[in-house]
C-alpha cells in the first residue's frame, strides 16, 4: 500500500469510526461513542443493523466465491477492518483472490497497513478514495485488479452517504460500467419504509447529520431496486439484509436493503 495517511478530525464523529464502536470495535474515539450511543438510544435497532450487514457481507463473499468463482473483491466504504474482513473471508475459500479496499477515513487506512495482510498467492490493497468519484477509484484499483475479469463492486452501506439521488445512480452507473460480464453489484441502504421497521430512523438521522458526518439519508425499496437495472438479482432478491441468505429459519428484520446483482 502506497497511501500515506493524512490525521483524523477527532472534533466530529466519523461514520466509519461509529460503525465500528456499533459491532464492538475498539477503533474510534470519544466523540463517536458519544454520538453512536446517542442515536442507539434514539433508535435501538441500530445496533442490529450493523451487526446484520456485517454478517450480510460474509454471506455475500462466501456465495460469490463458492458459488460463482469470484476472484476480485472492490470494496468500497469498507470502514475499519475487524474480523472476518472481506479479504479473510474470500481468501479462506480461494488463497488466489484480489481484494482492494476503499475508504476516506485516514484511520482506517491506518489500520489497514498492519490488518489488511493478504495470502501468499493471492492480493490485498487499500485505497485513499471517496465514493464520488468512481473514476478515480477504478483507475487506481486496476493497479491491483485485472478488469478483463468478474469483479464484485461492494457498496455497504455507503450510497446513504450520497444525498443526491442522481448522482448516487451515476456512481453506480458508473462503476457496473468500468467492470466485464459476470461482475456483481453487492449493495446494502438503509430504509424508512414502514414493512421493515425503518421509520425510527429518521429522527436518529437528523440527529447524525447535526453532530457527525458525512450526512445520510434513507431510501425506499423502490429507488434501491433502481440501481439493479440491467442486472440479474441472485435470489432472494431485494430484502432485508438480516433475511439475505440467512442461515436461520427466522432472523429478525432490521430495516436495511441488501441485494447482489450480476452482470450479463
Amino acid at each position: 500500500m502506497s497511501e500515506t495517511p493524512s490525521r483524523p478530525d477527532t472534533s466530529v464523529a466519523h461514520n466509519a469510526r461509529v460503525w465500528n464502536h456499533w459491532i464492538g470495535g475498539k477503533d474510534n474515539y470519544e466523540i463517536d461513542r458519544r454520538v453512536g450511543d446517542r442515536i442507539a438510544a434514539m433508535f435501538p435497532l441500530v445496533r442490529d443493523i450493523a451487526r446484520a450487514d456485517r454478517e450480510f457481507l460474509g454471506r455475500a463473499v462466501r456465495r460469490l466465491t463458492t458459488e460463482h468463482g469470484m476472484r476480485q473483491f472492490l470494496d468500497i466504504g469498507s470502514g475499519l477492518p475487524t474480523v472476518d474482513n472481506t479479504h479473510e473471508t474470500a481468501q479462506r475459500i480461494a488463497p488466489d483472490a484480489r481484494i482492494v479496499y476503499v475508504d476516506n477515513d485516514p484511520l482506517v487506512l491506518a489500520h489497514a497497513r498492519t490488518l489488511l495482510t493478504s495470502t501468499p498467492e493471492g492480493r490485498t490493497d487499500y485505497i485513499e478514495a471517496d465514493v464520488h468519484d468512481p473514476a478515480a477509484i477504478l483507475e487506481r484499483a486496476a493497479r491491483t485488479l485485472d478488469f478483463t475479469r468478474p469483479v464484485a463492486v461492494m457498496l455497504l452501506g455507503v450510497l446513504n452517504f450520497v444525498l443526491d439521488d442522481d448522482t448516487a445512480r451515476g456512481i453506480v452507473r458508473r462503476l457496473m460500467e468500468g467492470v466485464p460480464s459476470g461482475s456483481c453489484l453487492v449493495l446494502t441502504h438503509p430504509t424508512a419504509d414502514d414493512a421493515l421497521g425503518g421509520a425510527g430512523q429518521i429522527p436518529a438521522m437528523a440527529f447524525w447529520n447535526e453532530h457527525a458526518t458525512p450526512p445520510i439519508t434513507a431510501r425506499g425499496g423502490t429507488d434501491v431496486a433502481g440501481w439493479f437495472d440491467g442486472l440479474d438479482l441472485l435470489e432472494p432478491g431485494l430484502v432485508s439484509c438480516s433475511l439475505w441468505g440467512a442461515e436461520s429459519n427466522s432472523p429478525a428484520v432490521v430495516p436495511q436493503f441488501a441485494a447482489v446483482g450480476v452482470k450479463p
